[in-house]
Parts: C-alpha cells; sequence; structure tokens
C-alpha cells in the first residue's frame, strides 16, 4: 500500500511540475499570455510541497521520482503534444520505472 500511496503522489507531484514548465514554454515559444506565469508558479510551489510529503530522505525521493517523472513526461508528449510515442520512448520509461522501483523497494525500507 505504500508503494502505491508513493507513485500516485510521484504521479501528481509529475503532473504539477510539466504543468509548471509547460505554461511558461507556451508563453515563450507559442506566444500565449504572460498571465499563465501566475499558474506555472503556482504549479511549481504545489510540486515542491508534493515532494515533501515523501517519508523517506529528500535525495531518495527525487532519485525515485525521476522514474516516475520520465514516464509522465511521455505521456504528457503523447496526449497534450500529440506525438506518438516510439518503442525507445516505451522501453526507456520501462527501465527508468524499474528503477525507480528498486530504490522505492530497497532504500524505503531502511
Amino acid at each position: 500500500m505504500l508503494i502505491a500511496k508513493a507513485f500516485l503522489l510521484f504521479v501528481l507531484t509529475a503532473v504539477a511540475e510539466i504543468v509548471g514548465c509547460y505554461l511558461p514554454y507556451l508563453w515563450l515559444k507559442k506566444g500565449a499570455s504572460t498571465w499563465l506565469l501566475v499558474p506555472a508558479a503556482l504549479s511549481l510551489a504545489l510540486f515542491a510541497w508534493l515532494l515533501s510529503l515523501h517519508p523517506a530522505a529528500a535525495g531518495r525521493v527525487y532519485a525515485a521520482y525521476g522514474g516516475v517523472y520520465i514516464a509522465v513526461a511521455l505521456l504528457w508528449l503523447w496526449k497534450i503534444d500529440g506525438v506518438r510515442l516510439t518503442s525507445w520512448d516505451l522501453a526507456g520509461a520501462a527501465v527508468s520505472l524499474v528503477g525507480m522501483g528498486i530504490i522505492v523497494v530497497g532504500g524505503w525500507r531502511t
């Protein structure tokens, strides 16, 4: 149950980080309104807060989070940006999630 809860928290954290970075991207690259910077800043603050909710040491949390971030970023690429994922994308996400699982299962027991 702890692993499932941590994974869900990582997914929420990744979405908050991606939104916080995607909105300024829209402003800088696509000419969107500067008002997008307000929800972007709030989303990045939410991202930092969500990372603080994990019970493990910060470095371990950041390391494990990286695997989930990669998978969520690829889902974003597919669903939001409309880019078809390659088998290399899927293999990379799988490897990163296995690494995340090793960190969580092995490291959070101590």
